[in-house]
Parts: C-alpha cells; structure tokens; sequence
C-alpha cells in the first residue's frame, strides 16, 4: 500500500455504526459494521479461500442468499437447439451447462459468439470481461421507459424474475436469480448501457454484457427513500448481478448507481434532503461493499422542474448536495433544464437517450479517476455557481461577482441554446429596490467568475436566481458552460450546462 499512514493517537474508539478504518486507492481495505471488522481481501485471495473450502467440503458450499440450484428437470439440449430453429447460427455445441453457438442475430452487434443455459433464461452474448452493472434507485419518475426493446438485445440484459429493467416499485421484495433475460422497455440505465455500447462498436472495442435494474418507491423524504424496501431490492439486484456472473464464470463489476430523486422529495428542508441522500448512498456503499464491489460512481441529474411550480427548496437542496456530498463519488450528469419535456413534464424519448448520453460519458470519466477523488480535479464537474458578491465596478457601477468552479473555462450562451424547451438565465428575487442586469460577462482576470453590471445596489434579502424558473427577457438571459462537448446519436451537440442555484447576494468589495 502507498498511502500515507496516520500519525494520529492510537487509543481510538470504535464507535458503533459503520466507518472505515484502512483505505488503499483502490478502495476501503478495513472497516467496520454494528457486528465487528469488515476485511475487504483480492480477488487472488478469495479465489484460493474458495479453492481450498471446496476441496476440503466436496464443493458442497452454496453462500446464504446464494441462487438456487437448477431443477431437477433442467432444459434438455435438443430443445435449446430447437429454440434456435430458424435462426441464423452455427457451431453450435454443448459445454457443461451451456449450449454455445455462433450467430447472426438480430441487433447492432453483428455476428458473434451466444450462449443458452439449461436451467433457464433468455439467449445471452458470449461478451469479453466481467459482467457490467448499471444500477439505479429514486422515485416514480425514476421507472420512466422508452417502450421499446434493445439496440443491443443479447448485450443488455435485467434479472430474470419476470420484472424486467423496471424494478419492483417498493411494493415486494426482489427474488433471488443467477440467469438474465432481455429488456422489454429501456430505461435510462439501459439507454446509458446502449450509448456505452454505441461507443465501443464505433472503436471496434469489446461488447461487454451489462445488466441494468432500477428501483424505486413512493417515499416523500430522502431519509424513507434511504430506509425504504427499494434499497433492499437494489442491493439483490447486485446479489444478482453477481450471482449471473458466476454462472457465467466471470468476474462482476458497477459502473453506476443513479440516483433520480427531487422532484419526489416534498417533505423536509433542504438540509434534510442532503441528509437523507447522503444517508442513502451511505446504506448503499455499505451494502455493496459487503458483496465484494467497489465504492460506487453515483450519478444524478439535476432536476429543475416546471417555472413556477418547482419550490425554490428543491433546487436549494439538489444545490447543496452537489458541492457537499461527503466522501462519496458523486456526479451530477446534466441539469433537466437543456432536455425537451412533454406537456406532463416528463422527458421525450429523444431527451431520454440525450440523458442517457450526459450520464454515460459522466460515469465514464469519474470512473476513470482514483478512488480517492481531489478537489477540483475530478473527472466530471458541470459548472457550479458558489458565491454571489456585490462590490464596486468601474466608473461606480454595481458588479455582482459570481464564483463558480469547473473543469475548465467558462463560456456564455445565449439562455435559448441549452436545448430544453425554454431559455434560462439570471434573475433577482426579493429586491426592493428594483434593480435590473444590464450586463453578463466573464471575468477577463478570473475564468472561472462570471460578471453581472447592475443598475443599482439591490436592497432587502435579495436572492440571485440562475438556470430554473421563468427567465427574464433582456441581458439577464445567459447560460454558462465549459468547453467540454459531446455529439449524440442524434447529431445534437451536447455541453456541460452550470448548474441551477438560489444565493444569497451578499456583500464583497464595497459597493
């Protein structure tokens, strides 16, 4: 190991909970949990622990919550091959469990290596490397689906319980399975798959195998989301993941844990939305590293809702977790604000596969960087506005100087180009004095503040309100991003948006 040892006292006392004692780059090596140390081992070691118990018991292990074992009547070889009547394959042969064959199926994979089990399930993709994971949790919006199948049907795949990517709405719990099935309707996590999958045909890279399920229930708090059933089903869809690759003799990974859950949060301030996220994403590390998984990328999208029906809290809560999420590798993909939404305010199909895209390419850059993220150096970061100060500008005039921070230089845009279905920008709340924007630049000594000329000092507890809500006509409609883009399916080109806020104007240099 080579990181840097603590010097600290050595009578320290573990408190009851959870928490980390050890951790490497590569993760938490020693924690601990309500009944005792938590010694998180390699894959090396536990092969050979897995080894040796399974010479020395004859093999006749099965772990708690483990699948079970296939019927006594599992399906017959000549009825697997005659499941593939018709269809373009061959070389087909029988291996242990497994009927393998060659094919031209349909999809945008082309032709390529399957496989069929015999105790059930739906016709997979003999894909390189481990078994990708692409899990998510939230509310009712969270379930939302393009009504439709894969691009990818053998590649992208949920749980075989009969449920599909959609998951179980907190109403029962997820049943325990180690075979795959094909998606009937996509969600964003199989759309996220999809995109991911686009990207490795484009480069003639590996088609790795992902299983997406996501999760969801009717809680009104962040903190009953974080104590809730849809918690225990995400966790058994990764039990499940995990339990499908080893049926399939590979090794399983997570690229992702969306979190999709604003909207929905209508009880508590934003304080207590915080909280409780930071509490469910707390339960869910604690729940998947007990699997054997690494920490998690979290992703969210924030969302800014409808002008004039979304509480001001909402957008102050997402706001705050955004910049204050403890230890936790969280991202947030996009602001909902440059998606088009129908008249129900839900996401278009087209929007959707754009999310989809802002979410892939955000999960694979912060999981390219070190478990152990720095400050400013992350892998994705949308602009995020911090401080809002007044102080005095040239001639007299009044500047409000905002801090923003981001991964690169800030760029202005007319408020009309984010690509949601109305322009954004700045405005002032609770100003009794009146004053209006005559001006939006970017700091020619400071990349990262951005400028706004006013004609007067405002007075009262005024606010400055960006990116939600109706924005005004005139110089204030402005939107700030980096310079970091992306080209969708669709041909639109897709930027890092600064994400919404509400501050407090508050004084700086005299003004």
């Amino acid at each position: 190991m080579t990181d840097k040892t603590d010097n600290g006292p050595t009578n320290r006392v573990v408190r009851a909970g959870h928490g980390v004692l050890v951790r490497a780059r590569n993760g938490d090596v020693i924690g601990y949990d309500p009944t005792g140390l938590v010694l998180r081992l390699s894959d090396k070691v536990i092969d050979d622990i897995a080894l040796r118990l399974g010479g020395r018991l004859g093999g006749r292990l099965q772990a708690e919550g483990s699948a079970p074992a296939a019927g006594s009547d599992p399906r017959d070889v000549a009825d697997l091959e005659a499941m593939l009547e018709g269809r373009d394959v061959w070389n087909i042969r029988a291996e242990g469990d497994w009927l393998r064959f060659s094919g031209r199926l349909p999809g945008r994979q082309g032709p390529r290596d399957f496989r069929l089990s015999r105790a059930g399930g739906d016709v997979v993709a003999d894909a390189p490397g481990a078994v990708v994971g692409i899990l998510g949790i939230g509310g009712p919006r969270a379930a939302l689906a393009n009504p439709e199948g894969a691009a990818y049907p053998f590649h992208i795949l949920a749980p075989a319980d009969d449920i599909g990517a959609v998951g179980h709405a907190g109403v029962e719990r997820a049943a325990v399975t180690d075979l795959l099935a094909q998606l009937r309707e996509m969600t964003h996590e199989a759309l996220m798959a999809e995109v991911c999958l686009d990207w490795q045909l484009d480069k003639h890279a590996g088609l790795p195998l992902f299983v997406t399920r996501v999760e969801t229930d009717s809680s009104a708090s962040a903190a009953a989301l974080a104590e809730g059933v849809a918690v225990d089903n995400l966790l058994r869809a990764a039990a499940n993941l995990k339990l499908a690759a080893a049926r399939l003799g590979k090794p399983a990974r997570i690229f992702a844990v969306t979190l999709d859950f604003a909207l929905e949060a209508v009880e508590g301030s934003a304080t207590d939305y915080r909280d409780g996220m930071l509490a469910l994403m707390d339960r869910i590390e604690a729940g998947l590293a007990k699997l054997g998984f690494d920490r998690p990328v979290f992703l969210a999208r924030f969302e800014a809702g409808r002008p004039g029906l979304t509480p001001d809290r909402v957008i102050e809560a997402q706001w705050e977790l955004a910049w204050n999420c403890g230890a936790h590798r969280l991202v947030i993909s996009a602001p909902s604000t440059m998606f088009a939404h129908d008249d129900y305010d839900r996401p278009t199909p087209e929007a959707r596969r754009q999310m989809a895209a802002m979410s892939a390419a955000a999960a694979s850059a912060a999981g390219a960087q070190s478990l152990k993220p720095e400050p400013l150096m992350d892998g994705w970061r949308c602009p995020v506005i911090h401080l809002a100060e007044l102080e005095a500008g040239p001639k007299g005039s009044v500047v409000l100087r905002l801090i923003l921070r981001a991964l690169g230089d800030l760029v202005l845009a007319p408020g009309d180009s984010v690509g949601g279905d109305r322009p954004v920008g700045f405005a002032l709340d609770g100003d009794r004095a009146g004053a209006k924007i005559l001006s939006v630049a970017v700091d020619p000594g400071d990349a990262q503040a951005v400028l706004i000329t006013l004609d007067k000092r405002p007075d009262g507890d005024a606010f400055l309100r960006y990116g939600y809500g109706v924005a005004p006509d005139g110089p204030g409609q402005v939107a700030i991003r980096d310079g970091w883009e992306l080209t969708a399916a669709d041909g639109r080109v897709l930027h890092r948006w600064a994400l919404p806020c509400r501050l407090a104007i508050r004084e700086g240099g005299a003004a």
